[in-house]
């Protein structure tokens, strides 16, 4: 059985969300820790943010913070632990659908 590593999650939304007509840029804010891996631009204005976990992985807890400050400032926030769910994931993002 092989493991699902959270990098190789991450190269596959990436590349989905370019086959998409979108960008997945890296996202990394310093002096802000917890926030979000990717920073996800769909055509037609969509945007959220997507932290990227190996199956299974839980949120830190300052991650669960930022998370809920992004989604207070009206800000879309998707975690993704599974590819399998990449394409629902982005067609959700493009219909712009809720954060879970």
């Amino acid at each position: 059985m092989s493991v699902v590593r959270e990098k190789a999650i991450e190269q596959k939304l990436v590349q989905a969300v370019k086959r998409a007509g979108g960008l997945a840029i890296k996202f990394t804010s310093p002096g802000l820790s917890g926030m979000p891996d990717r920073l996800v631009i769909l055509p037609e204005g969509h945007i959220a943010f997507v932290e990227i976990k190996a199956p299974g992985g839980k949120l830190r807890p300052l991650q669960i913070r930022r998370h809920e400050l992004l989604r207070r400032l009206g800000c879309k926030v998707y975690v993704l632990d599974d590819p399998a769910r990449i394409p629902d994931l982005v067609a959700k993002m493009m219909r712009g659908g809720e954060s879970e």
